[in-house]
């Protein structure tokens, strides 16, 4: 028996040793010292031997026993700070390398081309007013000289949330809005930038887009004064050699109205696919502001006149930026969002 002891301690002492994890050396501890293990079965074979030496063995098995849960323990101890050691030095931080700087976000392109515009008209004397984008058929189409069951009405195609209620269609109701608050108060000279809203979706249409409306009213406001606006305008925005062209087309809240296009920013007015050999590019719409709506909010269209124009802040964007799909502002790739930072 005293033999069986001598070797039980040289095998456990030897595994316990070489155990490499924690897992490993559990396994060893439950083969010798588990209910199943071999001090167990050792220890229950002690009725088998003579009276006289139950004593001497009992103790040495016990005291074997002691030594090995000793062992044991500081093995494991062992382990976990063999364990720590080899965390510590692969987490450790090498304060020598470059640090990685943090992501800072900045303003979206469209952000960028509205903020520029009113810099542009905040420079000509122009003040920013803003409007609710829910709106009634009053501000948002009957003020603007667009009656109920006029054909220009197909054309704004829009969200209706109740019969007479709905998202606006364009940001003319601040300016009628303006009119009534300041009338008969001249000069009157406001932009009106803003999200609008009409049932459109495709490469160059969105159901929710940008605008950026002027208005200047005063007395003997005439066409080349819009024109002079315009072209001031075009050639901050595009640079200094830019030019504006007037077509003669309809607006029902202005009298004459024009489509107003600038020389291709591609060709420089040369003609090319994107202009369509034109030379030209429509930017926006404009005219002088019909009688009826200066009448309708205020003022006296015999004594004052007033021009007003509005233009897609999104297709200045694809203009300026040379984006060719304005799904692409709404898409939060950051491969193309990140060039603007």
């Amino acid at each position: 028996m005293q033999k069986k002891l001598r070797e039980i301690h040289n095998q456990a002492s030897a595994e316990i040793a070489a155990a490499q994890t924690e897992e490993e050396l559990k396994q060893v501890q439950i083969r010798f010292l588990g209910k199943k293990g071999e001090m167990t079965s050792l220890l229950r074979g002690m009725g088998q031997l003579p009276p006289d030496e139950r004593p001497l063995v009992g103790g040495l098995a016990n005291q074997l026993r002691d030594e090995l849960t000793n062992l044991f323990a500081a093995r494991e101890e062992e382990l976990r700070s063999i364990a720590r050691h080899r965390a510590a030095a692969e987490e450790r931080v090498d304060v020598t390398l470059p640090g990685k700087p943090p992501l800072v976000g900045h303003l979206h392109p469209l952000t960028l081309i509205m903020e520029e515009i009113a810099e542009i008209f905040l420079g000509m004397g122009f003040t920013v007013k803003d409007g609710p984008e829910i709106e009634s058929e009053y501000y948002n189409f009957e003020a603007l000289n667009i009656p109920k069951e006029h054909p220009a009405r197909e054309m704004q195609d829009s969200f209706y949330i109740r019969p007479d209620i709905l998202l606006r269609t364009h940001t003319s109701p601040v300016q009628i809005r303006t009119m009534e608050e300041l009338a008969p108060q001249v000069p009157v000279r406001i932009i009106a930038p803003g999200k609008v809203y009409r049932r459109d979706d495709d490469a160059t249409h969105s159901p929710m887009f940008h605008q950026v409306e002027g208005l200047v009213i005063d007395r003997d406001i005439s066409l080349s004064d819009l024109k002079g606006t315009l072209l001031l305008f075009a050639r901050q925005m595009f640079g200094p050699n830019q030019q504006v062209r007037l077509r003669p087309s309809f607006f029902p809240f202005t009298e004459p109205s024009a489509e107003v296009d600038i020389a291709c920013v591609i060709c420089g007015g040369q003609g090319c696919r994107v202009c369509k050999e034109s030379g030209w590019i429509e930017i926006l719409g404009s005219g002088m502001v019909h009688p009826r709506v200066l009448e309708l909010s205020g003022y006296d269209s015999e004594e004052y006149t007033a021009y007003a124009f509005g233009m897609g802040v999104e297709r200045v964007a694809m203009l300026k930026y040379g984006i060719d799909d304005l799904r692409m502002f709404f898409s939060n790739d950051i491969r193309m969002l990140r060039q603007f930072g």
